[in-house]
């Protein structure tokens, strides 16, 4: 069906929708209320330009879509859909890393530490932290104050009956009660880790009253010691609480959310604030923003964000209204239990708040900007080494190296690597089918693959690399200066380097050239070189094997891979296919009678 047909036949419901190129792959996901009205907005000739909407519009050759009930359904399956697929044209987080969150197993007696991997096992996890030293800080106060075990065993009824695990210093200073050996309850050990989660999800002050009221049990039952240790728990969580700067009077819980965007690049910057409290800041890179505004790409995230975090607020600040705020709120509000209001602050202390946050998005992005910008003008040093050893006119920021691999001229190929300052670009490796010889001649297979290359790159009006290294002496350096000669390339800078004793050769210079044996130029040259050499032999082997793979079967009309493969597991060797006659063909491999009466006349022409 064609696209304007099925553009034609989308509902208006609300749903998800998937833009597919030609491959089927999945470039875009996106949401609606009204389908219909979303997805032929794109195709309609007054949709704001813009560079990477133009792109994807282009590249799409298929569109299909899933209707929901609801727009809180379409919520739900739109980051579903993200998740799994990963398309090229939604918003995602720029870090590769994975943010540490703090995990608190699923056992008897639970383990509380930082991790960066998720494992779906019923452990529960708080974050992600942004900030490395915030975590370290925050898990460092929560053994304070709370006698958290720092094992690792499995604390199972069998371990603990069977005393298998001895107590540890931490049992003797105090920092641990024991539960390896039974000194500690299930249940003690349980009501602490409530509190644990308390302390984790902000609620600091109904944390310290619930420790006063412990504290003051424990001298009733003149339990001193206890009481002591209890004493110095709370002290050190009203130390905590002491730092978190009070900035909202009613003590709601809130995330304040902003966003600032910059070409591709996006920064996101949270404020979470428990009791009124703010109790950390996170900030968030994006990248392929695309064409979206403000709003649509905070958006995105927030669907992203409160998908994979369980800690929700009351109320949600953003800096600008969003469209599908409705939809987060009802799915917010049936997933936490409570109400949930997604609020734009237009004045008073909430909407500085806000301001603070875009205040803060907007330094981090700059910042992030100019660490872009000092990126790619920092040349590496070791392309400067080289420019200094070869005496070359500009640092070689593009450098591409040529190998050529064969065996007596057969399967002849070659390969071109692609460095940009001093790091392999390998989108821009070319791998070359020798066309021109059959016969072991080095010299002419450089000179054909030379001409293609920049003859192309000419034709399409390409930047020409800083430096062209060509793998082999002074044979396959001319040959290469010829080809470059008659393409007016004379002033390209060109080099050959010869492996045994890594010599290299300039033009118009008799004598080679001897880089320090430890000069980082060198090094450099080596390991373009080593990479051509790795990626001919890899596409050498590859056509070879293709090659002696062949079989004589193949040759035959209407036998593809199939049907040999059959023709050589019922009959077990060419040998026996040729000599089986058309009956059995037909009975044995289930051939059609043409292609039985195909393999007879072939081999009674091509007799083995």
């Amino acid at each position: 069906m064609k696209l304007e047909d099925k553009l034609s036949r989308i509902p208006a419901k609300p749903g998800c929708y998937l833009f597919k190129d030609q491959s089927g792959a999945i470039l875009y996901v996106g949401k609606a209320n009204v389908l219909k009205n979303r997805v032929r907005s794109y195709f309609q000739k007054s949709r704001p330009f813009h560079p990477r909407l133009n792109a994807l519009v282009k590249k799409i050759a298929d569109i299909e879509w899933i209707v929901t009930d609801s727009e809180v359904e379409a919520l739900i399956l739109e980051n579903n859909l993200i998740k799994e697929h990963k398309p090229r044209y939604n918003v995602n987080l720029r870090d590769d890393k994975t943010y540490p969150f703090i995990r608190i197993t699923s056992e008897d007696f639970p383990q509380v530490f930082v991790t960066r991997k998720i494992v779906r096992d019923g452990s529960e996890y708080f974050g992600p932290y942004t900030d490395v030293k915030n975590v370290r800080y925050v898990l460092k106060t929560l053994r304070q104050i709370f006698p958290i075990r720092s094992c690792k065993f499995q604390l199972t009824p069998q371990v603990i009956e069977k005393k298998k695990v001895d107590l540890c210093l931490d049992y003797y200073i105090k920092k641990c009660k024991g539960p390896c050996q039974g000194l500690q309850s299930k249940e003690d050990y349980a009501r602490m880790i409530e509190q644990v989660r308390k302390f984790l999800r902000g609620k600091t002050d109904e944390l310290s009253k619930e420790l006063k009221r412990q504290m003051a049990d424990l001298a009733a039952r003149m339990e001193f010691e206890e009481a002591a240790l209890v004493r110095d728990r709370l002290k050190a969580l009203e130390q905590y609480r002491n730092n978190q700067k009070i900035v909202q009077g009613d003590f709601k819980d809130r995330d304040v959310f902003a966003i600032a965007l910059e070409d591709q690049d996006a920064c996101t910057v949270v404020f979470k604030i428990r009791e009124g409290k703010i109790i950390g800041k996170q900030h968030f890179y994006l990248k392929q923003v695309g064409w979206k505004n403000d709003a649509e790409v905070l958006e995105e995230f927030l669907n992203q964000y409160y998908f994979s975090n369980q800690d929700r607020p009351q109320e949600i600040f953003v800096q600008t209204a969003l469209e599908s705020a409705s939809a987060l709120e009802s799915w917010l509000t049936r997933e936490s239990g409570r109400r949930v209001r997604v609020v734009t602050p237009q004045r008073g202390e909430k909407h500085k708040l806000v301001q603070m946050a875009v205040k803060n998005a907007r330094f981090l992005l700059d910042e992030l900007q100019l660490q872009k910008m000092k990126k790619e003008q920092t040349v590496h040093f070791t392309v400067l080494a080289l420019h200094r050893d070869l005496n070359l006119p500009k640092p070689p920021l593009i450098i591409e190296c040529f190998d050529i691999s064969n065996i007596q001229g057969s399967d002849a190929v070659a390969s071109m690597v692609c460095f940009e300052n001093g790091k392999p670009k390998k989108s821009e490796y070319r791998r070359f089918k020798i066309n021109t010889k059959q016969t072991p001649d080095d010299f002419a297979m450089m000179r054909e693959v030379i001409g293609r290359r920049y003859r192309r790159l000419l034709d399409e009006k390409k930047r020409l690399p800083d430096l062209i290294v060509v793998d082999g002496g002074k044979g396959q350096l001319s040959s290469a200066v010829q080809v470059l000669k008659q393409l007016g390339l004379e002033d390209q800078p060109v080099i050959g380097l010869a492996k045994r004793l890594e010599e290299v050769f300039v033009p118009g210079e008799k004598e080679s050239r001897i880089l320090p044996e430890k000069s980082s130029g060198l090094r450099l040259l080596q390991q373009i070189r080593d990479e051509a050499h790795r990626f001919a032999v890899t596409f050498h082997r590859k056509r070879r094997s293709k090659r002696t793979l062949h079989s004589t079967l193949d040759d035959i009309p209407g036998v593809g891979p199939t049907r040999r493969q059959k023709l050589l597991r019922v009959f077990g060797s060419v040998k026996n296919v040729a000599a089986a006659s058309k009956h059995e063909l037909m009975s044995k491999a289930g051939l059609p009678e043409k292609v039985a009466e195909a393999v007879k006349e072939f081999f009674e022409k091509n007799p083995l």
